[in-house]
């Protein structure tokens, strides 16, 4: 079983500020409702109860009947019960450290790689390496170019640790590659609703029409002068009329104004179409009146990206650049083409890297002036667009192969299982070290399980009082017997002063115990460990603690 660790945020596409892990968390959690195998209770890690009702409620409009198990930090133990927690982005050091306090073997950690250009997914993959995740713990790299970057930060991280540490041993989590998966289903049209969507566009059905979906961002996404250029070029040489929908949004009228010049220069003869992709029944117009689909991502933030995949879906060839995940996405010349890229040499960038870090250039900057660094072969792009707009014949192909390649690789009915089968390893992986653990600490002493940057505060700050209150420190009772002892108790817990630490004070039956040894130690006194001795053993650290409360309030006396 796996736990899903679920804030809403993470899982639902914004009706604003949409980006690609909100699409890949929503699809994702509709995909593991709808695929994963049945279980006897549905887990998650909430931080708050109205996210665990959202979760409940998603389960159940996907058919879930399990009773759902919500825990917090309150009650992580739970975690045991369901033995992998899943999160939807890389930071899995901070729940490392949680784990570590009860107990590094007790489940295992699964996160994803979404974007890993921005500060904080950087930081999180450096984290790692000082943290305490462990091998029967993974990080689901969606594409080999990611897992190939991921593993450049570590080997950076590792090399500054070993210069200023002399480490030796690195302990790293899995890093799987699994595709992001997507609803195959969800991108099938028919002849009515291709010609309903194109009457809808006023395109007539001898246009050949090219779709972009996702953000029209210039310095985050794609530059689209590249794209504009070789369409002009390619409807000139072929004569053919030409329809262009971008399908998505802009995050403001700056960005919008410049992409409404730039195709307005680049390619005049082309009749561009601007619809909001954040709006369903738009998504549905677009998909269904297209003949070729065209993403020419060259931005560091893309890791894997998913809409070529629902392009393959739809049955429409696509024209990719030859970048991050679409290397292992679309095939060359059978599911359409993938063009050639440049970028400029490693080495050449450290300035960008240096404003960025320092604050001189923001994060939205420092991806564009990487992307300005990045082209796209613009004669290979235009013949490419040629080659589709003369041949139905080859649209028609290529785009039967890229849905047979969608349906079988990457629907989530194949990814999920893929999923499970990592989480179930991770299990087999832990339960080998758990029983390796156990064994060692049966011939020798353990060191207790720590947070170096947590500590119990009565370690941490052991050195600040004269002495510690320990089973042999000789206590006294202040009253004269143990009624008027809570007595005087039960008036100091009405003070706001004192009942904010309610967590802290010992139950009724455990302080009447307490106070009743005291009174037949009347008047030399006994030793804490004679106070609590009447306490259930599992109690008595928590009892014991609590007699340097009672000598707060007055009520005991230390010696």
């Amino acid at each position: 079983m796996t736990a899903i660790y679920y804030h809403p945020e993470a899982y639902t596409k914004g009706d604003t500020k949409l980006m690609g892990r909100n699409a890949a968390g929503d699809s994702f959690l509709r995909g593991y409702f709808e695929y994963a195998a049945p279980t006897d209770f549905l887990y998650t890690q909430i931080s708050s109860t109205s996210h665990a009702q959202q979760f409940a409620d998603t389960a159940r409009s996907h058919g879930r009947i399990e009773p759902i198990q919500p825990f917090s930090l309150n009650d992580l133990r739970t975690a045991e019960r369901a033995e992998n927690i899943y999160f939807p982005g890389p930071d899995i050091s901070a729940h490392a450290n949680y784990r570590r306090l009860l107990g590094d073997t007790k489940w295992s950690l699964c996160g994803i790689t979404h974007t890993t250009s921005s500060a904080y997914a950087m930081d999180a993959i450096a984290d790692w390496v000082t943290k305490p995740v462990q091998p029967w713990d993974a990080v689901i790299c969606t594409s080999k170019a990611v897992k190939k970057n991921v593993l450049t930060i570590l080997e950076s991280q590792r090399d500054f640790l070993r210069e200023r540490l002399s480490i030796s041993k690195l302990t790293l989590p899995q890093l799987p590659v699994i595709p992001l998966g997507i609803h195959t289903k969800d991108f099938s049209y028919n002849e009515a609703q291709r010609v309903s969507a194109r009457a809808k566009l006023s395109v007539n059905e001898r246009a050949i029409v090219v779709l972009y979906t996702g953000r029209l961002s210039f310095h985050a996404k794609a530059h689209p002068l590249v794209m504009y250029q070789a369409l002009e070029t390619a409807a000139q040489v072929t004569g053919s009329q030409v329809t262009l929908v971008e399908c998505g949004w802009h995050s403001n009228e700056h960005i919008k104004e410049a992409f409404y010049l730039g195709s307005a220069l680049s390619c005049p003869s082309v009749h561009v179409v601007n619809l909001d992709g954040r709006k369903e029944e738009n998504l549905e117009t677009a998909w269904a009146c297209a003949d070729i689909f065209c993403s020419l991502s060259d931005n560091i933030q893309e890791t894997f990206g998913i809409v070529p995949i629902e392009a393959m879906a739809a049955g429409l060839p696509v024209l990719v650049s030859d970048w991050n995940g679409y290397k292992d996405t679309v095939r060359d010349g059978l599911d359409g083409f993938r063009i050639p890229t440049i970028s400029a040499a490693p080495g050449l960038a450290g300035d960008l890297a240096y404003r960025h870090a320092v604050g001189i250039d923001s994060y939205d900057m420092y991806c564009g002036h990487s992307s300005s660094l990045v082209a796209i072969h613009a004669d290979k792009l235009t013949r490419a667009f040629i080659e589709l707009f003369k041949s139905p014949e080859l649209r028609k192909k290529m785009g039967e192969a890229g849905r047979l390649r969608a349906t079988q690789n990457y629907d989530w009915r194949v990814i999920i299982p893929r999923y499970e089968q990592l989480w179930e390893e991770q299990s087999k992986i832990r339960d080998v070290a758990s029983k390796a653990i156990h064994d060692k600490s049966k011939r020798s002493s353990q060191p207790p399980r720590e947070w170096a940057a947590r500590l119990d505060p009565t370690i941490g700050f052991a050195n600040y009082p004269t002495q510690h209150l320990t089973r042999q420190t000789l206590l006294t009772l202040n009253e004269k017997s143990a009624k008027a002892a809570l007595t005087r108790l039960a008036k100091f817990k009405e003070l706001k002063m004192v009942n904010y630490a309610n967590y802290m004070i010992p139950t009724e039956l455990e302080l009447e115990s307490v106070f009743k040894v005291a009174e037949m130690n009347l008047p030399k006194g006994c030793s804490a460990d004679t106070l609590i001795a009447a306490i259930a053993p599992k109690r008595q650290p928590y009892v014991l603690r609590a007699l340097a409360w009672l000598c707060k309030l007055g009520l005991l006396r230390f010696s």
